[in-house]
């Protein structure tokens, strides 16, 4: 049975459309928003469910309220393009966890080795920190798992490009539930970190093929430990 609309969660049917639209491109960076009056007209509801989904849409970083100048479209879109993609994968995963363990399989090798030819500095300061702090919490789950997904999320904003760390993000953060899972499997974090210094190391020395597979390898042993987890291994 679905739930009837409640006139007080009317702001969400707005926060929908207008983020509809800056998914769409049809409202862009920099563009501005009808005043409140003019919305609340459009949309035929008062100007306090307006006021509300403003907020709403402040906070997923879609616009921001300059005073005395009105509200405008910024460059949140981004973000909000990575939160539709996360409910994607949430309803896939829902249906099939397989699926997203797949596309690690498809995605990851390639990331690992495209970080290995345009990884910088920085960035290899920013795996190399997650590994660390890896090393620090084997006894910790959540801090452990936090840093893995660092660490994969660094390797993703290595290749340079922009909108991989988008596509690899929801995807690497859906998957805690078996991350905490292998964690509690003997020797998963310590294997873990095996496979994690080995990207690294490959990706330091700018050796795309060695990252490629050491990466391979890492989620050749996910699969092992995360079989092992639901055996009770």
């Amino acid at each position: 049975m679905y739930t009837p609309i409640q006139s007080s969660r009317l702001y969400e049917q707005i926060v929908e459309q207008i983020e509809a639209r800056v998914l769409s491109g049809e409202l862009k960076l920099g563009d501005q928003l009808p005043p409140e009056r003019e919305l609340a007209e459009q949309f035929g509801v008062s100007r306090t469910a307006v006021r509300e989904a403003i907020k709403a849409l402040r906070e997923k970083g879609l616009v921001e309220v300059r005073p005395g100048r009105g509200t405008f479209a910024t460059d949140g879109a981004s973000r909000a393009m990575r939160h539709s993609l996360g409910r994607i994968l949430l309803f896939s995963q829902g249906k099939d966890a397989e699926d997203l363990v797949v596309v690690r399989e498809l995605l990851e090798p390639e990331i690992a080795s495209l970080a290995a030819l345009r990884a910088d500095e920085e960035q290899l300061e920013a795996m190399r920190k997650a590994v660390e702090a890896m090393d620090a919490a084997m006894d910790s789950p959540e801090q452990f798992i936090e840093a893995d997904l660092d660490f994969h999320l660094a390797l993703a904003e290595g290749t340079g490009n922009a909108l991989i760390p988008f596509l690899i993000d929801p995807v690497v953060d859906l998957l805690r539930e078996q991350r905490t899972r292998i964690f509690n499997v003997r020797g998963g974090p310590a294997r873990g970190q095996k496979h994690h210094k080995r990207i690294l190391e490959a990706v330091a020395r700018h050796d795309p093929e060695a990252a490629r597979q050491a990466m391979r390898d890492h989620l050749k042993q996910v699969r092992k430990d995360s079989a092992a987890s639901k055996d009770g291994g």
